[in-house]
């Protein structure tokens, strides 16, 4: 018995081993679904619900200021600024969103911190001061994938040389031209005419500056690669509260983004945009969060205008501060 036993227990051993191996295997082999162009099927409705903060947390960080109520006088009329919609989910907290540099702190210019926090300071004296988001002009791009704790659903639909998602907040649908897959073993993205065959749509004109730059897709392996160009200088890198300090950020025309979109399983599509912007940032940046399929999970009409009165009372507010203030003269 004695015999029987040396032997069996190295045996289960390395049948357990042997299992613990073929379970890796299968999930570094999960293939996504393909739709009937080849595209990987990375279509359904996903949701970016998370418990982590976008950058690790430092001293010198002012939340009440990112939330734009520097001076406390409105805490506890308004929701959190990291409220997140807990119902039937497991949220599960990271050290940050941010995982480039390896501090995970977006490396800001002071000039554009000095921007910011005018803007934040005086956000009641003019309506410049408030982000597009709070405009209702949109969240930017990549700003509308970053978390925000509500209407954080994505819908992705992909058709023939396409891809589009739809953000619920602000209701936008953002169609991406995808270099079809024949073409896509190219390593270059052009920016004019190009050489050698087609290879996927150019990126348009240096004159045109769109508020959500220019998007132009193509296919890595199983990664959606789409490279963003030709923004304005008008806009926000990232226009919510749950950004933190990057809110309400500027942007230049020489910012320049690279998202990634990939399906690692069923129910998992991971998300990655490196950002760079060197009239902005010392160096680029880089957030990667899951997102995560929920079919049931329905996206309603975000309708911005529609008894929005943030923005009027929020300057309605500054005015009756600045009269105020001249009474007491």
């Amino acid at each position: 018995m004695r015999t029987r036993t040396l032997v069996t227990l190295p045996l289960a051993a390395a049948m357990i081993v042997l299992g613990l191996a073929i379970s890796a295997g299968q999930e570094s082999t999960w293939t996504p679904p393909r739709t009937p162009d080849g595209q990987p099927d990375i279509q359904g409705v996903w949701t970016n619900y998370t418990a982590t903060p976008f950058e690790v947390p430092d001293s010198s960080d002012n939340p009440a200021l990112y939330a734009g109520d520097p001076d406390g006088t409105g805490r506890g009329t308004g929701p959190s600024a990291f409220l997140n919609d807990t119902v039937d989910r497991t949220l599960t907290k990271g050290r940050s969103l941010v995982v480039d540099p390896p501090n995970g702190r977006v490396p800001i210019m002071p000039w554009a911190e000095e921007q910011r926090t005018f803007k934040l300071l005086h956000i009641q004296d003019h309506w410049l001061h408030h982000t597009p988001w709070e405009r209702c002009i949109t969240r930017g791009v990549p700003g509308g994938i970053f978390p925000t704790g509500y209407g954080s659903g994505y819908q992705i639909l992909q058709g023939s040389g396409h891809v589009a998602i739809l953000y619920e907040m602000i209701h936008e649908a953002r169609i991406i031209p995808v270099a079809s897959l024949r073409d896509a073993t190219s390593q270059r993205w052009f920016v004019g005419p190009p050489s050698g065959g087609p290879t996927g749509r150019p990126h348009v004109g240096n004159s045109i500056r769109l508020w959500n730059g220019d998007s132009r897709g193509r296919w890595e392996g199983n990664t959606l690669v789409v490279d963003i160009t030709n923004y304005n200088d008008k806009g926000s890198i990232a226009t919510n509260a749950a950004t933190q300090r990057v809110r309400s950020i500027p942007q230049s025309e020489e910012l320049h983004v690279v998202e990634r979109y990939t399906r690692v399983d069923e129910d998992t599509l991971n998300y990655e945009v490196t950002i760079e912007d060197p009239k902005v940032f010392t160096a680029p940046w880089r957030v990667a969060m899951p997102l995560h399929r929920e079919p049931d999970y329905r996206i309603f009409e975000y309708a911005c205008h529609e008894g929005n009165l943030a923005v009027p009372n929020t300057l309605s507010a500054g005015r009756a501060r600045d009269r105020a203030v001249a009474a007491r003269r």
